[in-house]
């Protein structure tokens, strides 16, 4: 899934597999829909791998938690829609990596957080099994 942002706002989707219709439907389905109501980076240690819920799934180490469309009254925002749509993105290696940037600053590449005074959040500072579902 392709997702373009302009002022906030989903501006263009896409995705592979045929379902870009659909995808655009959801989003355009008020207007609240193609604004962002959570957003998020994982980085729990003991959740390592998707347990097909969304409470632990979110916080993934090395992840991103994106919901289009409604924000939640314990983390309002103000945005108000039918749609609540969590998205996970794993950004370790073994997921196929990635890069988060703020601004242009980089702040972390393969789920790793880069500056020193991040460096904390980075998994191998926390000792102890994960979970496992």
């Amino acid at each position: 899934m392709r997702l373009e942002f302009s002022d906030g706002r989903i501006v263009r989707a896409d995705c592979s597999g045929g379902d870009a219709d659909k995808l655009r439907r959801i989003l355009e389905s008020d207007l609240g829909a193609s604004y962002v109501g959570e957003w998020s980076i994982g980085c729990n240690p003991k959740v390592l791998q998707p347990m097909r819920d969304i409470l632990f799934d979110e916080k993934i180490a090395g992840s991103f938690h994106l919901t289009p469309g409604n924000a939640y009254d314990e983390a309002d925002n103000g945005n108000r829609s039918k749609i609540h749509w969590d998205l996970v993105q794993i950004q370790r290696p073994d997921y196929g990596g990635g890069t988060i940037c703020f601004d242009g600053e980089t702040m972390r590449i393969d789920g790793r957080f880069i500056p020193s005074d991040l460096h904390g959040l980075n998994p191998e500072t926390h000792a102890g099994p994960a979970i496992s579902p």
